[in-house]
Order: structure tokens, then sequence, then C-alpha cells
């Protein structure tokens, strides 16, 4: 049988960790044997996001006793999209995902939404819905706020959780999205990006779980940055730049499909 690591990656997903050893070990076992169990060759790109603790040096044991995982330093924490972004050029398979690292989502889960985009023509963005959170009433009520907020101000957007992650893109898709935002906005950037270029957006049901270990880096002032960028994003001169350049080539019909196995 043919090694993993001898073959082209089925899909590279990046996995920023920033001050997580209490949980990175863990959560990226979990991963990689769930996508070996299921056949697939995974390429994990594990970034130290400029962490404090020992997450880089946990990082790179795995990359010794795991083929799949590529290690990447970042020296100085610059963000979380930072950290996803400073990952990409390390991919090399046709899909690129992104993860965090506090393992909130199931590894099967990841796997089927894999599969669930393998199958498509490619135009496409496939994303978790967190349907089933398990983060707490006041997590719930902030959520269905922003996606609500959202909803204002792009009333044909149709997701309804903006920021649930993994997200999996065609390579070529991410490239012409040009993302800047290395904070918190990256997932809305690329969801709007997804929207104007008349991606189609695949989105797959799934238990959000309680984190297994470590903090969240998630604060009361990520939300106003959150509502802030997402202004500044909808009524700034370089979106619309950004828009008459992607409206050059011919943009797929828009359309949300919720897929919930």
């Amino acid at each position: 049988m043919t090694s993993h690591s001898a073959q082209q990656p089925s899909i590279s997903i990046v996995m920023p960790a920033y001050n997580e050893e209490e949980i990175v070990g863990y959560t990226v076992r979990r991963l990689v044997h769930a996508f070996e169990n299921a056949g697939y060759a995974l390429q994990l790109v594990v970034v130290d996001n400029g962490s404090r603790d020992r997450t880089g040096d946990i990082i790179r044991k795995l990359a010794t006793e795991m083929p799949a995982v590529i290690p990447h330093h970042v020296a100085v924490n610059q963000g979380y999209g930072y950290g996803v972004t400073s990952g990409f050029p390390l991919c090399t398979a046709r899909w690129i995902g992104w993860i965090p690292a506090d393992g909130q989502v199931d590894a099967e889960d990841v796997v089927r939404l894999y599969e669930t985009i393998a199958n498509t023509d490619g135009k496409v963005l496939a994303k978790v819905r967190r349907r089933f959170r398990m983060d707490g009433m006041v997590r719930k009520i902030v959520s269905i706020s922003y996606n609500a907020f959202v909803w204002v101000l792009w009333p044909t957007l149709g997701s309804l959780d903006l920021n649930g992650v993994p997200k999996i893109l065609p390579r070529e898709v991410l490239q012409e999205m040009r993302v800047t935002s290395r904070q918190w906005f990256l997932d809305p950037e690329i969801m709007i990006k997804a929207h104007y270029m008349g991606i189609r957006v695949l989105e797959l049901n799934v238990f959000a779980r309680m984190r297994g270990g470590g903090l969240s880096h998630v604060r009361a002032s990520t939300c106003w940055e959150f509502f802030r960028n997402l202004l500044i994003f909808r009524f700034s001169p370089s979106i619309r730049a950004w828009r008459l350049e992607a409206n050059a080539a011919a943009p797929l019909p828009n359309a949300e499909v919720s897929v919930n196995r």
C-alpha cells in the first residue's frame, strides 16, 4: 500500500495554534487519523502562531511522528487571519481549508465536509454550520445578533453561520480572492467575497463542542471588531475596486445549499 506521505495530498488544511499546548496534540492526532481511516491523503499545515508556551515544541514533535504534519512558525502573533494565511503558501493540494486547534468540530465531520466538496464541479465553498452549539447561551446570543447584522448588510448572503469553520475552497478560488485580513475578519471576508464571485456555498450541519482544553482567544473586543469591520468592508472603496476586477470573469449563480447527513 502506498504511503500517504508519498502521494499528492487530497486536501491541505491550515491549523493555526496560539498558546494551545493543552489541546493541539490531541486535535492534530484526531484529524490526521480521521483522514487516514477514511483513505484520504491529508496535508496538515500546523502554524505555531507566535505562541509563548510549548505549542511550537509540540507541533515540531508531531511533525516527526506524522508525515502528514507540516510545521510552520510565526515569530510574533499578528492575529488569527495572519496565522491562517501564512500557512497557505505551504499548501500543495487542490483543495485548501483551515480550522482552529480548539477541537470544537469533530474530526469525522471535517472528513465529511471534504467528501461533500470533493464531488462538486469545483466552484464551491464548503463550510460547517454550527447548528448544535454547546458553548453557552451568551455565545449563542452574540452569534445570532452578529449573523442578523450581516443579513442586514448583505440580505442575499445566505449563510446563517458566517464564522463557521472549517471552510474548504479550491486553490484557484482562494487565490482570486486575494484575502487581506490579519485578524478575526478573515472568515467574513472570504464569505463576502465568495458571495460577490457567485461561488456556491455548501453548509454541513455539525455539533460545536466545548473546548477540550486551553482558553478561547475570542474576547468581548473581538465582537466590536467584527461589527466595525463589517461596516468598513461593506462601504469601503477597496471592496468596490475588488468587485470590479472579480466581475471581469463570468460568475456562477449564487446558491446556498444546506447539507445534513
